[in-house]
């Protein structure tokens, strides 16, 4: 489906003209969104406004890297937005073509960031200061304030993990805190290639109408600045909590190895003893004693406990 919303030169609205019917000389500037378009509508992107063939490869071959590039009478951005569903992030792109008189928007699924602009763009009275690079901000800004959501969402589970009032094993917590970094490191691969996209835009000479309106670009890219600094730090704080808790499975395991050393060692003379006595050479004369069992026990029972208390008195039980 094409939609069309063209701005007269009387500053007048006009909406939904199939594309061959269009006089795009009587606009003073224009949007035509591709939304979901079939293979017969992709033809005009060639036909019908002459976009540049590798730009037009581009929108066919989808998610590419977010990028800018620059053409004779237009230029062209490829951008990510991000959704979660069910504990994956999932990326669709949109594509657009800019000139100074016109925007097109590309895209292969419904998008609510262009739909809710598109929207927004039917009831606004005041058309003056809408252009098509303010159409332009006005879907930026919303991509990259749904990006914030997913991040707090992240944050939230990462104190989950962190507090464990649900008593979850660390293995549980473990396969928790890797998903979560996987979700970071997912989300990082689009934040920072969309930082670096608008920190070109800023410092571009070739971008006169963005130029014009840099403090609302500027307002974007300071936004993508402040979540690539959040993907990081919690990048950080999934592996401090990783290393919290390997160091205390390693401390568990050392305090149960411990005790278990301490066990046989214990055990260790008394083996001695019982080994040495339950040989069966003839010659022992310990064997023929009233008292010998009884004795053995207690020499047992003596040196259990003496290493026992030598054990307590070094701080191994502690």
């Amino acid at each position: 489906m094409i939609r069309f919303i063209g701005i007269t030169n009387q500053n007048e609205l006009e909406k939904d003209i199939e594309i061959p019917d269009i006089d795009f000389s009587k606009y003073k500037w224009y949007w035509v969104d591709f939304n979901e378009p079939t293979e017969e509508e992709l033809q005009h992107l060639d036909h019908t406004f002459h976009f540049h063939p590798l730009a037009i490869e581009d929108c066919i071959h989808t998610l590419q890297r977010p990028k800018l590039d620059y053409y004779d009478n237009h230029n062209f951005f490829v951008t990510h937005i991000v959704h979660e569903e069910e504990q994956e992030i999932t990326k669709d792109e949109l594509d657009f073509f800019v000139g100074d008189y016109f925007i097109v928007t590309f895209h292969r699924m419904q998008l609510n960031e262009v739909n809710q602009v598109w929207e927004k763009l039917l009831s606004t009275k005041n058309m003056e200061k809408w252009d098509a690079y303010y159409v332009f901000y006005q879907i930026l800004d919303k991509i990259v304030d749904n990006y914030f959501p997913i991040i707090y969402k992240i944050e939230d589970d990462l104190d989950k993990i962190e507090d464990n009032q649900q008593h979850k094993s660390m293995t549980h917590l473990l396969n928790d805190l890797f998903e979560t970094r996987y979700l970071l490191l997912n989300l990082r691969h689009t934040v920072d290639p969309m930082r670096d996209l608008l920190y070109r835009m800023l410092n571009s000479h070739h971008l006169v109408g963005i130029n014009e309106k840099k403090e609302y670009f500027a307002d974007i890219y300071d936004h993508l600045l402040k979540l690539s600094e959040m993907v990081m730090a919690n990048r950080e704080i999934t592996a401090d909590i990783r290393d919290s808790y390997l160091s205390m499975n390693s401390h568990q395991t050392n305090n149960v190895m411990k005790v278990l050393t301490i066990i046989t060692s214990i055990f260790a003379p008394l083996t001695f003893i019982a080994g040495i006595y339950g040989m069966n050479f003839e010659n022992m004369p310990e064997l023929s004693w009233e008292y010998g069992y009884f004795l053995s026990l207690g020499l047992m029972g003596v040196l259990g406990s003496a290493m026992y208390f030598w054990f307590v008195k070094k701080g191994w039980f502690k």
